[in-house]
């Protein structure tokens, strides 16, 4: 509620329907002055951030430290006091991935760019095996070229240095067989009787696995980095895409039990997931804090969170669901076992469609 006085008239300025009160009772909106001075307007603004963050705070704290009680409240319809689970999502899944790729691109998540110079020991095992092939003739120049590289004790030798040479890099394997280009897989499957040439997703995958490859032949380094982040992109909508999935699979734990709807299980999932958002915001800080101070306790507080997750889970379920700890055990094992077999087919799926959009 503004603190702007009330209009001495009763007709409401958004929709006209006559009020009784404060509030139009068809539309909501609140019958005051419409014009105001600047102070006027700057108060009303803080009176609505300070609004918000009240109900967002008090949100956050039934959601971290009461386990399964929001969403009993939303579904006893107990809801005004709250922020809407859907825009806390909003809010906490936009803030999650901010700063998960503000700190964590691909190179750091995947491991991707470990291009320290080889040690000593790495450049004379390299030079053995290089050694070995040109022995038995079976180098290549590329590999001669290598060779040349690393016997160059003047310089610093990374593995981006040796990427250059590498005639045979594959980014993405091809399906029955190794093909250099277009034409040579073209020419092979012509040359196959019809019902033994590939049907028509293998010749889509091969098709875009040869072109790829030809796209990073000159720069192999950048492949598996392009790749990594593009599948990382598309991470938020990988787990948006999993949250009916996941209520589904409570729906089936707990069919039996009549009073919950689909929608019901639906808001328990959305906020177990808001809750997996902050725990791993936690995560990030005191992964932070101990590269900042050295400190083991940091190492602590991160074993201690990640247990928090499953443990809170387990205790949702309990209290949200009303089962006694043995059923809520069971069930809890299966949601997980099934869940992560969801999320590991999403995440092959968001994979694949990731590779084909590059």
């Amino acid at each position: 509620m503004s603190h702007a006085p009330e209009r001495k008239e009763k007709d409401c300025l958004n929709c006209g329907t006559i009020i009784h009160g404060r509030f139009c009772h068809i539309c909501g909106q609140e019958n005051v002055v419409p014009k105001e001075n600047f102070w006027k307007l700057v108060v009303h603004f803080f009176y609505d951030i300070t609004h918000f963050d009240s109900k967002f705070f008090d949100t956050l704290r039934y959601l971290l430290f009461r386990p399964g009680f929001l969403p009993k409240e939303y579904m006893s319809g107990r809801r005004a006091s709250y922020l809407n689970p859907i825009r806390m999502y909003i809010f906490t899944s936009a803030i999650f991935f901010l700063i998960f790729f503000a700190i964590s691109g691909p190179e750091n998540t995947f491991r991707l760019t470990d291009d320290e110079p080889f040690s000593r020991a790495g450049r004379d095992s390299m030079i053995t095996i290089l050694k070995k092939r040109i022995g038995k003739d079976t180098a290549t120049v590329a590999q001669q070229q290598q060779l040349f590289l690393l016997s160059d004790t003047t310089r610093e030798v990374r593995p981006s240095d040796l990427y250059k040479f590498a005639e045979d890099f594959i980014a993405v394997g091809t399906i029955g067989g190794d093909y250099r280009n277009r034409q040579e897989y073209d020419s092979v499957q012509q040359s196959l009787p019809a019902g033994k040439r590939d049907n028509w997703l293998q010749r889509l995958w091969n098709q875009k696995a040869i072109g790829l490859n030809e796209k990073y032949k000159q720069d192999p380094s950048r492949s598996n980095k392009d790749i990594a982040n593009a599948i990382l992109h598309r991470l938020p909508y990988l787990l948006f895409v999993s949250l009916p999935f996941f209520a589904l699979i409570l729906k089936l734990l707990y069919i039996r039990r009549k009073q919950f709807y689909y929608a019901d299980h639906g808001i328990f999932a959305v906020n177990h997931y808001i809750l997996s958002f902050i725990l791993l915001l936690f995560v990030f800080l005191w992964n932070k804090l101990q590269d900042l101070s050295g400190w083991g306790i940091w190492n602590f507080m991160i074993t201690v969170t990640v247990i928090a997750w499953p443990l809170y889970l387990l205790l949702a379920m309990k209290r949200f669901y009303g089962q006694g700890w043995g059923k809520t055990f069971v069930k809890f094992i299966l949601l997980n076992l099934v869940g992560l077999i969801v999320q590991v087919i999403l995440l092959v799926i968001f994979s694949l469609f990731s590779i084909f959009q590059l």
